[in-house]
């Protein structure tokens, strides 16, 4: 017989062994910005190889850092300060995207009107000239019609989210992290925020409703199409900066309907001079860059993630340290 002592320590023996076997295994919900990345990835034809370091690194420490339920208010702290930036400049603006940070955004409170979820809207502004203006925009799940007109353009660039915009005849636009959406002044249809949405964007104020036909459609390019194979070679003719001499510059405008041109630009290492600039807002994806201006001799560093804004007839140099990418918008 085996005695009491021995059963109760082969008992004990095998009990954690038994504990490891049966207990559930945890189910770790994916971070949005992973969602993002297999997004861009579906979107690829080269997968595995589709948001650039640079940013994925800047999308990474967004995910450490939003330990919280992602509809949580922001904290009330003053927001961080930013470099040459106000909300009333009309000049030259930049901001790291820590300016954009959650923590940094105001709440506008629940929208007042939603036929599903819960939505609710963060912002805060870059900077407004009366006309072209900038910021960014963070909102929960939710959707709602929007019967009237859009008094603007507006143009913008996914940082993390997923989204639908319909048009009036029902057609259906969808849009993740990488893309620029651009919805043109007139447009009427509907807005779905299927996974929270962070966005900076920009605005037109153009006067007049620019598109034709009678339905006025949201336009939406994939971060896929902003790839080398896409862009021609426009250093004689920048739609930025007009000639970028001996430099390597090339681009591709998507969207070029009256007072608005959007597209990308890329551009190898060099520096040449702007004479006479386009009023213009880009977004870092790619590399490193310096803007400086003639007029006082302010020099900023661009690196992925930041917001530049710069004036109608702006002059001065462009130093492209790194391969560069950037989206854009340009109003004329």
């Amino acid at each position: 017989m085996v005695s009491s002592a021995l059963t109760t320590a082969a008992i004990a023996a095998i009990t954690p062994l038994l504990a490891t076997a049966f207990s559930p295994q945890l189910q770790v919900a994916r971070p949005s910005t992973t969602l993002g990345a297999s997004y861009l990835e579906s979107l690829s034809e080269t997968p595995g190889n589709v948001v650039p370091t640079q940013y994925k690194n800047y999308l990474d420490s967004l995910a450490s850092a939003q330990a919280g339920p992602a509809v949580a208010a922001p904290a009330a702290a003053a927001p961080v300060a930013a470099e040459s930036t106000s909300s009333e400049s009309t000049g030259f603006c930049h901001v790291p995207f820590e300016y954009f940070h959650f923590d940094n955004l105001a709440s506008k409170g629940p929208r007042p009107v939603c036929d599903w979820g819960t939505p609710q809207d963060w912002s805060r502004k870059l900077a407004d000239d009366g006309v072209f203006r900038a910021g960014t925009w963070y909102c929960s799940e939710g959707g709602w019609e929007s019967p009237n007109g859009k008094g603007v353009t507006e143009v913008f660039y996914m940082v993390e989210g997923h989204g639908m915009l319909g048009d009036s005849d029902g057609t259906k636009h969808f849009f993740g992290p990488g893309d620029m959406v651009i919805i043109p002044k007139g447009h009427t249809g509907r807005w779905d925020v299927n996974t929270p949405i962070h966005k900076v964007w920009a605005v037109n104020a153009h006067e007049n409703v620019e598109e034709s036909g009678p339905i006025i459609r949201v336009q939406v390019d994939h971060y896929k199409d902003f790839s080398p194979e896409c862009l021609s070679d426009t250093s004689a003719n920048d739609p930025l900066y007009g000639n970028t001499g001996s430099v390597a510059s090339a681009s591709n405008t998507f969207y070029d309907v009256g007072p608005t041109k959007v597209g990308v630009w890329t551009s190898e290492p060099g520096s040449f001079e702007v004479a006479s600039g386009v009023r213009q807002w880009f977004h870092m994806l790619e590399g490193t860059m310096f803007i400086t201006d003639s007029s006082d001799g302010t020099s900023k560093r661009c690196v992925a993630g930041d917001t530049v804004m710069l004036p109608a007839g702006w002059s001065g140099y462009v130093d492209v340290v790194e391969p560069t990418k950037k989206v854009f918008t340009v109003a004329v």
